[in-house]
């Protein structure tokens, strides 16, 4: 007997992303609406840097918790500053090395990735801030999860459970959309429905006039 915690397969799957891309295409148009264009600067330029570099340091994921608008007054930011900037970075880079392998899955890359981070102070658990590293490391690869994303696949009923590996499983996710969305996804990436779950997430009513629920993204 199928359980009601079973992932949905085969025809039900595709009919859950038909329902969801109907959600995700006016949510993606009113994000560009309403967030401005300079908001994602700082992941813009932390981006520009990691594709020269091949890795990121702490000053990087500094900008990357301002970004995320993450608290910097925990253990983990204490445990992590006092680390060499070149053990940062060299974790990172093998990071960077992963999420940019194009002999593996893009889910496969990010579980990967994923699990290199986790030797940093604060990203054993959590894939907020982890997210947005990889992210940076791969833009056209990756894309960002938070609690926001989780409310919005739990909405859409798009299951992503807390299990370990949930990040591999939310970049597989969101291939199966790409792929079951071809009439709706023609040239978006990973990232482009990240916001779009975002949106979906911060935004319930997302239906209403843009200057109704303009606001500042907490990402």
């Amino acid at each position: 007997m199928k359980k009601t915690t079973d992932p949905p397969v085969g025809e039900e799957f595709a009919a859950l992303c038909d329902r969801a891309w109907d959600v995700l295409v006016p949510a993606r148009a009113s994000y560009l609406a309403d967030v401005s264009p300079h908001y994602d600067e700082v992941l813009h330029e932390v981006a520009q840097r990691t594709e020269h570099t091949g890795s990121l340091g702490k000053t990087d994921i500094a900008a990357l918790v301002v970004w995320k608008r993450l608290s910097a007054q925990t253990r983990w930011v204490t445990d992590l500053m006092s680390m060499p900037d070149t053990h940062v970075r060299a974790v990172t880079e093998r990071a960077v090395t992963a999420v940019r392998n194009t002999t593996v899955s893009r889910s496969e890359a990010a579980r990967t990735g994923r699990g290199i981070i986790a030797e940093l102070p604060g990203f054993h658990s959590g894939d907020a801030l982890a997210s947005a590293i990889l992210t940076a490391a791969a833009p056209t690869r990756m894309a960002v999860y938070d609690r926001r994303v989780q409310h919005a696949l739990d909405t859409l009923g798009l299951t992503l459970t807390p299990a370990p590996g949930r990040y591999g499983r939310y970049l597989q996710l969101l291939d199966d959309l790409l792929h079951h969305g071809r009439a709706h996804a023609d040239g978006w990436s990973p990232r482009d429905i990240d916001t779009a779950l975002y949106w979906t997430g911060a935004t319930p009513t997302i239906q209403q006039a843009p200057d109704q629920h303009k606001r500042t993204p907490v990402l």
